[in-house]
């Protein structure tokens, strides 16, 4: 074997190693961190996670993010994103410029977990309104966010544009900031395509939002971005967040969630009465306004998601695979591929 061939079996050796490691992470499946011992548990499969309770995500699709804070930010501005990132698998941190305590909305002590001289490095840096003008007019803090060079996104929630705008992100980009301050970020951004009576921008990997609760569609819509629409859906399930309106906002990326969907003529096929595991049945039935299906199951409707083809996912990330005959028509469902099929009763 000549030297030349050699090597090409070496690269290729190394290839195949590395294809197979980042298999295997995508395959590997973690609980969103809750501050327990259940946070270093890695599982095989999609599920639940036996000691929180929490639905268990891909270890590949969980990201570290960075959330500033400082003195006098609002509180559901940080709050309702974090709760989105946390359950959707994210791994939240809180920096500020110096560790001591600050106060959020003069209500809530809040003690970050790093200062701007030991703050880890984070894939998402995350910016938030109330008082955001004492960062943005922060030298210390502007060369702090322009240091982070290996940031993926930024995102920003109402007056925590001003922060991106200051530090130059958002120049020659589009963005809005909370209802009555878009003139200000207009006048004091020219660079700035400033829009109104939006609930977020997307650039594609710089994200603001409107005020306040709009931070919370901000954040699942970066979810759905990052994870798909159904791990977004799961999320505002989860936090009962009935009044999402999925991809209200501007996107100004090919990156859109919300083009690959199901049509409710597709779904009618699996409309029906079917076995439950329990001996009971179950009633899979189709909201015409959401374009989902639900199973009701004692008295109470569940979400399922469509996933590809035949197969579904529930709230709790696990598989439905409907079952078809040879005439094509759905006969039944299984809670895996090859599993006991749950006939769909007339």
């Amino acid at each position: 074997m000549n030297r030349f061939v050699y090597i090409s079996l070496f690269l290729l050796s190394i290839g195949f190693a590395k294809a197979q490691q980042a298999q295997a992470t995508e395959s590997k499946y973690i609980c969103p961190p809750c501050n327990s011992e259940c946070d270093e548990a890695v599982h095989d499969q999609p599920g639940v996670c036996s000691h929180c309770n929490m639905v268990l995500v891909k270890k590949s699709d969980s990201k570290t993010i960075a959330f500033y804070l400082q003195d006098g930010v609002e509180v559901l501005d940080f709050a309702g994103p974090m709760e989105v990132f946390s359950y959707a698998g994210y791994k939240v941190f809180t920096v500020s410029e110096t560790k001591a305590p600050i106060k959020s909305q003069g209500i809530l002590n809040v003690v970050p977990d790093y200062s701007i001289e030991d703050a880890p490095q984070a894939d998402i840096l995350a910016f938030f309104g109330g008082n955001a003008s004492s960062a943005a007019q922060n030298p210390e803090v502007i060369e702090w966010v322009n240091n982070q060079k290996d940031v993926q996104y930024h995102f920003s929630v109402c007056t925590g544009a001003f922060v991106l705008a200051e530090a130059g992100i958002l120049n020659g980009k589009t963005a809005t900031t909370f209802h009555s301050a878009l003139d200000n970020l207009e006048s004091s951004y020219p660079k700035i395509d400033v829009r109104k009576n939006v609930r977020f921008v997307d650039n594609g990997n710089v994200i603001t939002t409107a005020g306040i609760s709009a931070g919370i569609d901000g954040a699942l819509h970066m979810v759905a971005k990052l994870q798909g629409l159904n791990a977004a859906k799961r999320t505002a399930y989860y936090m009962e967040y009935d009044n999402w309106k999925i991809g209200d906002g501007l996107i100004l990326t090919q990156e859109n969630p919300y083009k690959k969907t199901i049509s409710a003529t597709d779904l009618k096929p699996f409309i029906g009465r079917y076995e439950f595991e329990d001996g009971s049945h179950v009633e899979i039935r189709l909201n015409d306004q959401d374009v989902h299906l639900y199973a009701r199951i004692q008295k109470v409707n569940y979400p399922i998601y469509h996933e590809v083809g035949d197969t579904f996912s529930n709230v709790l990330n696990e598989p439905v695979f409907f079952k078809r005959d040879i005439s094509n028509q759905v006969i039944g469902y299984a809670l895996s591929q090859n599993g006991k099929v749950y006939k769909k009763l007339k």
